[in-house]
């Protein structure tokens, strides 16, 4: 069965991860920073390397809206803060 939404959390901040290990999209995807976030998460991807310098800021509760993502492991995270994170949710499946 597939997975809709879900929510990823960084284990360590300044370390990228993958969003979601491997889930098929191909379509809109909507991000958002779990509004118990205290620091900026950041969306990119650039495959181990989203960082403050190369990723889409979000703060608390600030939602990002990606047109068309074929596979949500194509999508990185990072956090300024340890066990901070996003939630995502796919648009149209």
């Amino acid at each position: 069965m597939a997975t809709f939404s879900g929510q990823k959390t960084v284990t360590a901040a300044g370390t990228a991860e993958q969003i979601a290990s491997s889930q098929l999209a191909n379509c809109p995807v909507m991000v958002k920073a779990l509004t118990t976030n205290t620091g900026l998460v950041y969306i990119g991807q650039v495959a181990g390397d989203v960082a403050s310098d190369s990723g889409m800021p979000l703060a608390a509760g600030e939602v990002l809206i990606l047109d068309n993502i074929g596979n949500l492991n194509e999508l990185w995270i990072d956090s300024a803060v340890d066990g901070e994170g996003a939630a995502w949710l796919l648009l149209s499946a």
